[in-house]
């Protein structure tokens, strides 16, 4: 199996501790040591205490709503033992007391690492709020998949 296919691996369980809501599974996609968050509205985290502040919000998010996620890999370039990954992350936000779900999408930079049993964690993790495009007043399309089925209208709530 190569590295690229390993990494898409890895991104898959990512993907499926969201929609699990899964703390735990989503931490075993990042590294135990050496982890740096640099989430938007937040502060930069480094170690032990960026794994403790995504576990706080995963916890948080995964408490207060059921989770789709939409992963978009736009690209993976290996390089030895460390890769870089950038794309979107589509969430679909369904407050689990009720009320309209609520739609973000972030794009992201990661920097993976291999360790030395050949498995891929993230290192560094960077993200921030996409800005709809909009050219001769057409805005672009996202969270397709649901406009497709008739689920969505309008614009992304975020």
């Amino acid at each position: 199996m190569d590295d690229n296919y390993r990494i898409n691996v890895a991104k898959t369980e990512f993907r499926e501790a969201y929609n699990s809501g899964d703390v735990d599974r989503l931490l075993s996609v990042f590294e135990d040591e050496g982890f740096t968050d640099m989430s938007e509205g937040g502060p930069t985290r480094y170690g032990r205490e960026a794994r403790e502040g995504l576990r706080e919000h995963a916890t948080e998010l995964f408490a207060r709503y059921s989770v789709r996620l939409a992963v978009i890999i736009v690209g993976i370039m290996v390089t030895g033992d460390t890769a870089c990954d950038h794309g979107c992350h589509e969430f679909t936000l369904r407050p689990k007391n009720g009320g309209e779900p609520m739609r973000k999408r972030h794009r992201y930079f990661e920097v993976w690492k291999k360790n030395s049993s050949g498995e891929w964690k993230i290192s560094l993790f960077i993200n921030n709020a996409d800005v709809r495009e909009e050219l001769g007043g057409h805005a672009s399309h996202w969270f397709l998949s649901e406009e497709e089925s008739g689920d969505a209208s309008g614009p992304a709530k975020s």
